[in-house]
């Protein structure tokens, strides 16, 4: 589908292969796939268990490397040539990626020690990290919440704060990969209200990876993966209507 927005990160013929349990032959998960996504938009990614989701997800934020074509953030290739190293740790303050479990996300015991602890790391000056604490806080509905434990938190609540601890690090593009899939329906419509607002009132870029149709209607683009290809890539109305594609 045609993108008209200007691209923030494109993937261009991505492929990649994960090692054999056996010591054998890799396994290849993801030939020439190519996908552009623009800056403001929040794009849906649907797909079976083991259509590629995650690996896209892990090759976009940089964690796992490709086997060949190239990722290109804000005009920046990264893998075109040479060592990179330098251009991956670049991209990465760009770019930031929320995970399934909050628990693997979440280091701290005080909940805005843990939306701070990016920022620190980063070298972030003491007073700004306070303002983006707070201000982090204010976009995911927990401010009321900043001196709480994060043990005491409900899923959907611990899931808001691992956004806020992204958002602080004031990453353009934020990845959820199944961010929700282990929430209760009143956690899933948390989080789904702190996606909604973090793209259409700060304008963060969204790649929202989920397996539920309700949650990837709301985004601008639906992209649906299978075998670790791109089959469709359209607005969710017109994704919605190939109801015996999707059923496939």
């Amino acid at each position: 589908m045609p993108n008209e927005k200007r691209p923030l990160l494109e993937i261009k013929n991505l492929s990649f292969s994960y090692p054999a349990d056996d010591g054998g032959h890799p396994v290849r998960v993801m030939s020439d796939l190519s996908l552009t996504v623009g800056e403001g938009e929040f794009v849906a990614v649907l797909g079976h268990n083991g259509s590629g989701k995650s690996t896209l997800a892990k090759l976009m934020s940089m964690i796992l490397a490709p086997d060949s074509g190239d990722i290109v953030v804000d005009g920046q290739s990264i893998y075109a040539d040479g060592d990179p190293d330098e251009r991956i740790n670049n991209a990465r303050r760009e770019i930031g990626m929320v995970f399934q479990n909050p628990d693997n996300q979440l280091v701290a015991t005080i909940v805005e020690e843990d939306v701070a602890f990016g920022c620190e790391n980063l070298g972030v000056p003491s007073d700004e990290i306070r303002r983006r604490v707070d201000e982090s806080l204010a976009a995911v509905g927990m401010s009321d919440y900043a001196r709480s434990t994060v043990y005491s938190l409900s899923g959907g609540q611990k899931q808001r704060v691992a956004i806020a601890g992204v958002l602080a690090m004031h990453r353009r593009l934020i990845i959820f990969d199944e961010s929700t899939a282990m929430l209760d329906p009143s956690g899933r419509r948390e989080v789904m209200a702190a996606v909604e607002r973090l793209n259409r009132v700060d304008g963060v870029t969204v790649v929202f990876i989920t397996h539920y149709m309700s949650e990837a209607a709301r985004a601008d683009r639906v992209v649906v993966m299978s075998d670790g290809g791109i089959i469709m890539d359209d607005v969710p109305a017109s994704v919605f209507t190939r109801v015996e594609e999707l059923r496939a």
